[in-house]
Formats: C-alpha cells, structure tokens, sequence
C-alpha cells in the first residue's frame, strides 16, 4: 500500500521515538506499539499492549490477501479509512442476556465466518461474544475500553489461545483498536515476509 505520510505525522513519529525507545521490538510489534501511542499520545500502552509477533505476521498476510475485517462501532470503522469493514450495529437489537453489541458479533459472524479479522474497541460484550463463537480468527483486536467488563474481556482473550492484541489495563477506545489495524494495513508485505 503506498501511503503518502504528512510531515505532521512524521513530526509526531520522531517526538514518539526520542521520547521512548521502541527499537527493541520486532517489526510489526514496534509498529502496532507505535500507532497506538500515536493515536492516544500515551507511551503507557509500550507496557500495557500484549502481542506476539509471529501471530501478527500472520494476520498482516491475511490481511493483505483480502481477510474481511469486522468492526464492533462505526467509530472504528471510522478509523479505518483504507479498509471496507463490516460493522452490523445497526442491524442488532438486544434480548435478554444479550447486549446490542453481542448481537452485532453474531450478525457480522454469519456474514463474514472464519478467518477475519475482528477489531473491538468499544464493547466489552461484543468481545465476549466474540469468545463463544467458532470464529477461528485470522486475529483478534481487543482493546475495549472501560471500568466495566474491559479488564475482564481481554484477559479472556489472552487466556482463549486466539491470535490477538489487547491490554492489560482499562484504557482502550476505538482510536486506538483502529490504529492497531492500520498499523498492520500500512506495514509493506516485504518486512513481514523477513520474518515469516
């Protein structure tokens, strides 16, 4: 994807790095670390987010080989402005013990099926969902965020095995659970080939 970056991004990306060091990180880590801080201005998430490499690498091919992407709100697909994203929020409707959100994730399941790639920023419930279903994710971006349930649900992502990204803590949003993916989308397929 050839991407034309502003001289204010660029500008932002230096002060990032003279302010921390993110030259240790393996190259995909280092560019989710870094569009994530970007977007919050807040260089806890260098400790906070939890990844691993080789299942990013894996997820940037899905990605570039065309894998859907699904979205949990429109504010995320908001964030995503190279990528057409699936996002059935205004389709669902809540039951009982069962959330708006969750029931998007159901929706969005039956139209995508396996191997997309899910990005939840919002709703701990729709990531919770996201755990009871056979999904088998190309991966999973789980940075909801809130005193409620978002702790909770990322933990149990981390636990389920499924390829993902999350945090440990309470912060999250769908700034950056959308620069997550970005920062894979604007990654060149030869860098992570190297590490394949």
């Amino acid at each position: 994807m050839n991407r034309v970056v502003h001289p204010i991004e660029q500008e932002s990306y230096r002060r990032l790095r003279a302010r921390l060091d993110t030259s240790h990180f393996p190259p995909l880590t280092r560019a989710v670390v870094e569009r994530v801080i970007h977007s919050a201005a807040d260089l806890e998430y260098a400790n906070d987010l939890v990844m691993d490499e080789g299942e990013l690498v894996a997820a940037h091919a899905a990605l570039h080989a065309g894998a859907p992407v699904v979205v949990d709100v429109e504010m995320v697909a908001a964030g995503i402005t190279r990528r057409e994203t699936v996002c059935r929020l205004r389709d669902a409707v809540a039951g009982p013990g069962l959330t708006r959100s969750a029931h998007a994730i159901r929706l969005a399941y039956e139209q995508v099926g396996p191997g997309a790639l899910w990005v939840i920023g919002n709703a701990p419930t729709a990531l919770e969902e996201l755990l009871t279903l056979d999904a088998a994710p190309a991966l999973v971006i789980g940075l909801p965020v809130g005193f409620v349930g978002a702790v909770e649900s990322k933990a149990a992502l981390r636990e389920s095995g499924l390829p993902a990204v999350s945090n440990v803590s309470e912060k999250g949003g769908s700034a950056v659970a959308s620069a997550a993916l970005n920062a894979l989308l604007y990654h060149p397929a030869s860098h992570s080939e190297e590490n394949a």
